[in-house]
């Protein structure tokens, strides 16, 4: 068809625009991912409204449409998300693909190119868990979703892999910003947790999209700060030690939230059902529990509404708390797509205003607010879950449009950060605890000495000694290289089985020679006991042999044995196994 030459002319003649990958060229690209997310968030959204009407007749919030669905619906719904939602999740792991099906590994450790089939197929599974009360986090899905986007514009325009990968974070960045109205959170959000990096050169172009996405969903008409709270009033004094005592007490809580997922995930895969089975089965048991209390559909933002404007008591957000967390566990657990973002945010929300009524109770002329505790619980335990405090702090601010919750959230957020890291090497996204270990692996190999691996050497000899005894101990050990020390164990060098047999060849009577006419002064390099493992390695990665001398100092250089390159390889691999098992363990709360 005519369109199809005219795009497949028009690629052709980019193909050869190498500009289009610059510096400058990606920040107008930027500014397209921004759009491009904002667009797909709401087209997610509609998609949402969709799935609602056809099946229900009703559309809007997820907790005014169970409500008003008959106990019949509100059982049956679900039970069908479940069944729909594992089909398609079914069909996107039938067939391997080449490219990435997450958007993290496609920035982190891909090349930025995401599986168009895949992407979609998993999107529209967790719009279907989403759409029909899943208690799980929508932004998981609508972060692919503007991810994949990205990755197929930049396709299409041919830009460099590694353009393609900041590319498809921007996309990422304008989801997040989209979806929760917080573009400043957003670009930290990808920068702290998927980047591992807030240079300008990172974090501009992110800001760039982020803001264009928040930009675009005000011209729509579809921004809104979520939880706006204009008349909050600042905290002051003595009264900031309740926010370390709650930052330390989300600290204790958090790591548990998320063991109870991954140990729910294990359950479901443990009872033996296929994929498909399971995602029914978790939708079945959410609706019965819809059944008795509606509220927890979803992803609790009304009830988190609730909180802040009207007056709980403490058993019904300890109740309405447990309910969350059991269908939040159902719909995790049973492989549902999707995010813990916005139930951490609910959690912390719930355990905050939990906190703010317990002070009121022992301190009835506290003076801060319940509401404000309801905030800075959700900051806090949003930091901590996802090891992002900076970006947990930015987003609160965003998202309620109060500068004066800055303090509180700055001390809660970092106090529950350190504790629960602390406590516990557990994380939201795995890709947080995967650059964690390997910072740490690389801090012990920096800082880890050769000293460890000196072993005794036998294969020595004295500067006085003749070629016949060289001979005879290259007769008596498999070595290449002999070393040769003076009469106060001074290191001097090494004699090369080379050249001791172009000496026989050439000299009827080498064996009666001193070894001085065959030692090599600065044939091999030396290592010293100070040394780390990283420029031990360097040494020996120009070094056919299997052992290098160690000498007490370059200076004073007494031979004090060899080390092994076996040796130094089983220390990095008893290294990285040691930080592998320690990521298993996380923390047993009682």
């Amino acid at each position: 068809m005519p369109y199809k030459k005219y795009i497949r002319f028009t690629r052709q003649r980019i193909r050869h625009w190498h500009w289009l990958s610059d510096t400058p060229a990606m920040l107008c690209w930027a500014v397209v991912m921004g759009v491009l997310g904002a667009y797909a968030i709401l087209i997610f959204y509609e998609g949402i409204y969709l799935v609602q009407r056809l099946a229900t007749g009703h559309y809007g919030s997820i907790t005014q449409v169970t409500r008003s669905l008959s106990w019949e619906m509100r059982l049956l719904f679900p039970t069908l998300g479940g069944l729909c939602a594992g089909v398609l999740l079914w069909l996107a792991g039938r067939k391997k693909v080449s490219a990435s099906a997450d958007y993290m590994e496609a920035v982190v450790i891909g090349d930025g190119r995401m599986s168009v089939r895949q992407g979609l197929l998993r999107i529209l599974s967790s719009l279907f868990t989403v759409a029909s009360g899943g208690a799980i986090g929508r932004e998981g899905a609508m972060i692919h979703f503007s991810s994949l986007a990205a990755s197929v514009f930049g396709r299409f325009i041919y830009v460099r892999p590694e353009r393609l990968r900041l590319l498809v974070a921007c996309g990422a960045a304008a989801g997040v910003a989209a979806a929760y109205g917080a573009p400043l959170a957003g670009a930290i959000f990808i920068a702290e947790i998927v980047l591992g990096s807030m240079s300008i050169q990172v974090l501009g172009p992110l800001l760039i999209a982020s803001a264009t996405a928040n930009m675009t969903m005000r011209m729509v008409g579809h921004y809104k700060a979520p939880y706006e709270m204009l008349d909050i009033a600042a905290v002051q004094g003595w009264e900031i030690i309740s926010f370390v005592i709650l930052g330390l007490l989300i600290g204790l809580v958090a790591p548990g939230f998320l063991k109870l997922m991954t140990f729910t995930k294990q359950l479901f895969v443990r009872s033996g059902l296929p994929l498909v089975a399971r995602l029914t089965v978790g939708g079945f048991m959410l609706g019965l529990l819809l059944i008795m209390i509606p509220d927890v559909a979803g992803n609790g933002y009304s009830v988190v509404s609730s909180f802040l404007h009207n007056s709980w008591t403490w058993h019904a957000i300890f109740a309405i708390l447990c309910a969350k967390v059991l269908a939040t566990t159902l719909s995790v657990g049973s492989g549902a797509i999707g995010g813990l973002f916005t139930p951490s945010l609910f959690v912390g929300a719930a355990f905050g205003t939990l906190f703010g009524i317990a002070i009121h109770a022992v301190f009835p002329s506290h003076a801060v607010a319940t509401p404000i505790y309801t905030l800075v619980g959700m900051g806090a335990f949003l930091g901590a879950a996802t090891s992002a405090p900076l970006m947990a702090i930015v987003m609160l601010i965003e998202m309620t449009l109060s500068y004066p919750l800055m303090v509180p959230l700055i001390v809660a957020s970092v106090t529950a950060y350190f504790l629960s890291r602390t406590l516990a090497a557990v994380a939201m996204y795995d890709i947080t605890l995967t650059r964690e270990r390997d910072q740490t692996l690389r801090q012990a190999l920096r800082t880890t000495r050769i000293s460890e691996l000196v072993r005794t050497n036998d294969t020595v000899l004295n500067m006085n000694a003749t070629v016949g005894d060289v001979l005879q101990m290259f007769l008596d050990y498999p070595v290449r290289y002999i070393y040769v020390v003076d009469d106060d164990n001074q290191y001097l060098g090494v004699i090369a089985q080379p050249e001791v047999l172009n000496l026989l060849v050439n000299h009827n009577d080498a064996p009666e020679q001193l070894i001085a006419d065959v030692l090599k002064l600065d044939y091999i390099k030396t290592l010293t006991p100070n040394m780390s493992l990283d420029e031990a390695q360097e040494h020996f990665s120009g070094f056919a042999g299997e052992r290098l001398p160690v000498v007490s100092s370059l200076e004073n250089p007494r031979l004090l044995g060899v080390v092994y390159k076996s040796a130094l390889l089983e220390k990095y691999s008893a290294l990285k196994r040691s930080f592998d098992a320690s990521s298993e363990v996380l923390v047993r709360l009682k």
